[in-house]
């Protein structure tokens, strides 16, 4: 692998080198796929002091798309970054390919974006969740010259792509263009899976920065822990949250440029912020390793369903939640409050709380699947969740679990 130059700011924030063009990026990037939310909107006042607080501890590059927040995070994020904010930071967005039809289609996207983000350029543009469908129709279509042709206009400033496909199909996206920077997802459970392991140190030889979505894979790999992973770690004798260890592997690849993390926490941006600053390429211990990879093999005995809360999936046409079923179904398998599972199912996705969104709404129609970038059978799934948790003994539990989250309103 070709020599890669890194510099470090160890006292407040780790930065890695981009290759190929010499930008020094926040090893920790902020994501703004998931921000806290009001009224089923994005919490405006809560999520711009986050992102301000991120950033005046270091973190300087933003990540966001067109779809995230229902279309509502590239325009939140023209207004959080005024007052000279983006001045200060490296901003990422993506060209959705279900949007694209014909090559005009793609300067006219990228324009409203510029619109929507306040901004005369974009400093990391990327064609979004790219597979070898969506890549092949977006070639064909003069992808690569309108990335050409928004370069020379000053539009963005560097390209890459977002993967969810094959290793094969990622191989030859590397390969087709030169690239500077590409986003795979990529945590202690994915080294095989999508890009991989191989895939990272495919695009790092070719100098191509990689910047790590789905770190956490979803949440799944922080927060409450199943009993069996708990005791791995308890063993490890670290005192470190399950989200750090989760972070410090990923970043221990010298490969790896930016991770993302979709923070919407006050205290879990701190602890991120604290992680970074020496969670070095190969600081890793080989027991930190160990411990690593013995955490992994017990998730695996846990999982259902391999699926990241991504989202791509929806909306359902016939209206489940997928992501909300399949994590709770999760959540269940793995044993964390079974019967707290179970009332949240029928709480939230089976009418206890308003529409109905369960897994018994499924029709099989497969659009799912098509859309699906871990290419799980949805459908089968669902009958699965349906058969687990749609049954006679979560429909008792609503009216209870209905009293205890939504008590009447006092003056």
């Amino acid at each position: 692998m070709p020599e890669r130059a890194w510099q470090y700011r160890c006292d407040t924030m780790q930065y890695r080198q981009v290759p190929k063009n010499g930008d020094q990026l926040s090893a920790l990037g902020f994501g703004a796929m998931r921000l806290p939310t009001k009224r089923l909107g994005i919490d405006e006042e809560r999520a711009t002091r986050q992102i301000h607080t991120a950033i005046d501890n270091g973190v300087n590059y933003i990540d966001t798309a067109v779809p995230y927040h229902g279309g509502e995070s590239e325009r939140f994020l023209g207004r959080a970054l005024s007052g000279g904010y983006r001045e200060k930071v490296k901003l990422a967005t993506k060209l959705p390919p279900w949007s694209v039809k014909t090559r005009e289609d793609m300067d006219r996207i990228l324009d409203i974006q510029l619109k929507k983000l306040q901004t005369d350029h974009i400093d990391y543009y990327l064609l979004h969740s790219l597979e070898a469908n969506q890549w092949k129709r977006l070639f064909e279509l003069g992808v690569l010259e309108f990335l050409d042709s928004a370069k020379a206009a000053g539009k963005i400033r560097n390209a890459g792509f977002s993967f969810h496909g094959d290793r094969k199909t990622f191989t030859a996206i590397i390969d087709a263009y030169d690239w500077t920077f590409c986003q795979i997802q990529y945590n202690f459970l994915d080294e095989t899976n999508q890009a991989g392991t191989e895939g990272l140190r495919y695009a790092a030889a070719k100098n191509i920065a990689v910047m790590v979505m789905e770190p956490l894979r979803g949440g799944m790999l922080a927060g409450k822990l199943p009993a069996d992973v708990e005791q791995v770690y308890r063993e490890a004798g670290t005192k470190q949250s399950a989200a750090a260890w989760a972070l410090r592997w990923v970043w221990n690849h010298p490969e790896v440029t930016v991770v993302l993390s979709g923070m919407n926490d006050e205290a879990h941006i701190a602890e991120n912020i604290k992680t970074c600053e020496d969670a070095l390429p190969d600081s890793m211990t080989p027991g930190d390793l160990a411990t690593v990879a013995k955490v992994a093999a017990t998730y695996r005995k846990l999982i259902k369903v391999n699926c990241t809360g991504c989202a791509y999936c929806m909306p359902c046409p016939f209206g489940v939640n997928i992501p909300q079923c399949f994590s709770l179904y999760n959540d269940y398998a793995m044993g964390l409050n079974r019967m707290m599972s179970r009332g949240f199912y029928g709480l939230q996705l089976m009418g206890g709380m308003g529409t109905p969104a369960d897994a018994s709404l499924c029709r099989n129609c497969g659009k799912c699947m098509k859309a699906c970038p871990q290419k799980i059978a949805i459908p089968v799934e669902l009958n699965n969740v349906r058969r687990t948790l749609g049954g006679l003994s979560t429909k008792l539990m609503i009216p209870l679990v209905r009293l205890m989250f939504s008590p009447k309103v006092k003056e």
